[in-house]
């Protein structure tokens, strides 16, 4: 290959995309390689031009921060949404018609101290990481939804934005076109990090959805690293195709710190309260959804999902979670089969009705569980699964402490024919209300396969037993039996 050497300091392959470019997805990433080490700069711009127009269509401010490090103090009057969160919209906000920070709900402003960005419609808007600086690679996340098909743009690029002993900043010269339409099908869309399928982001793929679609869509991503934050509302009949756990990663650098809640108004708890932007991935009033064959994960230590569910009939098979504090939020109805789930304490943690089946839950010691179902419906509820933490800690099923003033007296949590490694010999540590149903049957240790020691667990628990407990059993190793009737399927 020829090395054109332009006048920024880079070779036009070390431009992606390259320099001319054809047919670019909508939702690309911009990159600079250099042939030594770089750091992120303090100061100057990211600008992207409409040739046509001369107009500048998106901009990045470098020396603003792109969010917060620092835990806040919440106000003394921050409480649960009075008025349930109203999901509706006849077409999704973006940046281009909305001002990022625009409140929803009962939420006050999101102040534009920090670098803000609407992902999925959310007008409150993410925190976000718009260079990273990695090695000899620089990495460019634009503002969502800004790039219109069939249109050339050129990039410019202040010096002060990379550090690096030859970048003397971009111009002129960096000019792409994007494909000159959408695809035309929405049944079966493809993500490639690398630019060659429909889109390059599984969020510019779920934007392009309808809300509440009534005919199946199949999104396939194809095996690569895509680091993103992932939010999408109102998306129905969906099914997300990874090419394997270990090939198809979708991660991001966010938690409560990062992306916190609103100062007045909490998050996590009631139905129709204010939604959570601190996952990694979110599927917020989504229902009849399917994931699999995908590792979703948060980048940062703290109260980080790294999978945030808020709908119902929400499928998980052969996804691999891994998170920190509360790796999985799960609200509604959940159904998981073949999973693997890293996180801290309180690994799964909502108000909604889980049903598992041969997975394998690890923590670094704690409460696997905080459920918080209430009367009427199912809890957590795990079949032929395994509990596991490191050697030199002790971890326990779950919990269900007073929290400030609310009590969870009907949890439930279920286990049969599950297997554990280093869990406390009470199995429950708090367990708040004498009313909370607590099951087990047949828990074996990991390592020898024996029948595990059971004379000392929470006196709120029961072990099960035939067969006097038979139809139980049976009851609990059905999923429709706790999924309120629904029978889980992967296609």
């Amino acid at each position: 290959m020829v090395c054109l050497t332009v006048a920024i300091g880079l070779r036009s392959q070390d431009l992606f995309p390259a320099k001319g470019a054809i047919d670019v997805n909508v939702d690309t990433k911009l990159k600079l390689t250099f042939n030594e080490p770089i750091e992120r700069g303090s100061e100057g711009w990211i600008r992207v031009f409409n040739n046509s127009t001369g107009a500048v269509v998106d901009s990045i401010d470098i020396s603003i921060p792109d969010g917060p490090t620092e835990g806040r103090t919440y106000a003394p009057e921050c409480h649960y949404a009075y008025i349930p969160y109203d999901y509706s919209r006849t077409e999704m906000p973006t940046n281009r018609t909305v001002t990022p920070g625009t409140p929803s709900g009962e939420a006050e402003p999101t102040p534009p101290e920090y670098q803000l960005n609407i992902i999925g419609g959310f007008t409150d808007a993410f925190h976000f990481h718009p260079l990273t600086a990695k090695g000899h690679e620089a990495s460019i996340t634009l503002h969502n939804n800004m790039l219109d098909y069939g249109t050339t743009y050129t990039v410019t690029i202040d010096p002060g934005v990379i550090k690096s002993k030859n970048f003397k900043g971009i111009t002129q010269g960096w000019t792409f076109t994007t494909k000159a339409h959408a695809p035309e099908r929405c049944d079966t869309l493809r993500v490639n990090a690398d630019g060659s399928a429909d889109f390059s982001t599984l969020q510019g793929a779920l934007d392009f959805i309808p809300d509440f679609s009534p005919t199946p869509t199949v999104i396939l991503v194809s095996a690569g690293d895509y680091e993103e934050i992932v939010y999408a509302r109102n998306k129905t009949n969906l099914i997300i195709v990874g090419e394997g756990i270990d090939k198809t990663r979708m991660h991001y650098p966010n938690n409560e710190v990062f992306n916190p809640h609103p100062l007045t108004v909490k998050t996590n708890e009631w139905p129709g309260t204010f939604p959570s932007r601190r996952a990694a991935f979110m599927l917020d009033n989504c229902h009849d959804v399917v994931l699999r064959d995908i590792c979703v994960a948060t980048d940062l230590v703290g109260q980080a999902e790294g999978l945030l569910l808020n709908g119902e009939r929400i499928g998980l098979f052969r996804v691999h979670i891994i998170g920190s504090g509360d790796a999985l939020q799960a609200n509604g109805t959940i159904y998981m089969e073949d999973c693997e789930l890293d996180g801290g304490g309180d690994t799964i943690l909502g108000r909604g009705t889980v049903f598992a089946k041969r997975c394998n839950f690890r923590n670094d010691g704690g409460a696997f569980t905080w459920v918080r179902n209430t009367q009427g419906y199912h809890g957590d509820v795990f079949v032929n699964c395994t509990f596991s933490c490191p050697d030199d800690r002790e971890c326990d099923f779950g919990r269900t402490p007073h929290n400030k003033g609310t009590d969870y007296p009907y949890a439930e949590m279920v286990l049969i024919n599950c297997a554990t490694h280093n869990v406390m010999p009470s199995g429950w540590s708090v367990l708040g209300e004498p009313t909370v149903t607590m099951l087990e049957y047949n828990t074996t240790d990991m390592t020898t396969g024996y029948p595990i020691d059971t004379s000392n667990r929470h006196p709120y628990s029961r072990q099960l037993t035939l067969p006097e407990d038979s139809t139980l059993i049976e009851c609990y190793s059905n999923p429709a039996f706790v999924l309120r009737g629904w029978h889980p399927q992967e296609k």
